[in-house]
């Protein structure tokens, strides 16, 4: 009896670690399904938005090109530079960002590669490497006191990154993260995310080097990027002329939705 229990216990951890390695596996190569979830669309899609608007096309590489939207009103009140998050493209957050045209801003949103129009091999560095492409593009057409970094959820990363390098009026993070690893080490704590990730988009360590005025929304019902983690990111700057606004029962994609965003949200961007 006594060796029949060992056995049984013996094929349970066996089946356990199995079990471990596999689902680890899983995670590690195919985590670029897991962290992006781009909509492709043909070359010759034509786009229809309420507010006039041109197409820009950016060769940010030998082997890159990227697709974004220029939108653009009569006597601005500034431009906000606008990184979305990880699905979809262009033609949803083009209808997204007619919430700032509205109030009166230009805004410059772009596809990553793979998303939309856009093309090229993907990796950390290429994020960077076109976010930094698009902010000189922006740069080269307003004064930098006049331009407004935004970054949602995935864009956060991108928008702490060119703010750290450049001088903005100011940065604006929608549900951003403290890191990807940080993200998903609370998501599965039994695997070292910091070793299976290809991706760690630290915004903790880009905003050491952000000068402009920092806002975080964050909804405190988001599910896909926790509120503890974007308080987590405000909590370690707070002295970093950060603000934090949150937004009770907020979710992850519809803060626009609240009276408290939008009061904000005026206040900071006319400010």
């Amino acid at each position: 009896m006594q060796n029949i229990t060992k056995r049984r216990l013996k094929r349970s951890a066996i089946v356990i670690v199995l079990l471990y390695i596999m689902i680890g596996s899983i995670l590690y190569f195919l985590q670029e399904q897991f962290l992006f979830h781009p909509t492709t669309m043909p070359q010759d899609y034509v786009f229809n938005f309420e507010h006039q608007f041109e197409e820009v096309f950016l060769e940010t590489s030998e082997d890159a090109v990227i697709n974004a939207l220029h939108f653009q009103v009569d006597q601005p009140e500034g431009v906000i530079l606008y990184f979305h998050g990880n699905a979809r493209n262009l033609k949803r957050w083009g209808r997204i960002v007619q919430y700032f045209v509205d109030m009166n801003f230009d805004v410059f949103v772009m596809d990553y590669r793979g998303y939309g129009k856009s093309t090229g091999p993907l990796s950390e560095a290429a994020f960077y490497e076109d976010a930094r492409a698009c902010y000189n593009y922006v740069l080269q057409r307003y004064a930098e006191e006049d331009i407004t970094v935004y970054g949602r959820s995935l864009g956060s990363a991108m928008a702490s990154k060119v703010a750290s390098e450049n001088q903005p009026k100011r940065l604006i993070l929608e549900a951003p993260f403290y890191s990807v690893i940080d993200v998903a080490q609370r998501r599965v704590p039994i695997y070292p995310a910091d070793k299976l990730l290809h991706f760690s988009f630290p915004n903790n360590e880009h905003l050491k080097n952000v000068n402009c005025p920092i806002t975080i929304f964050h909804g405190t019902d988001d599910y896909v990027v926790p509120f503890s983690s974007g308080k987590k990111l405000a909590d370690e700057f707070s002295d970093h002329k950060m603000e934090l606004v949150t937004i009770e029962g907020g979710g992850h994609s519809n803060l626009k939705r609240f009276d408290a965003f939008k009061s904000a949200m005026q206040r900071i961007l006319k400010n």
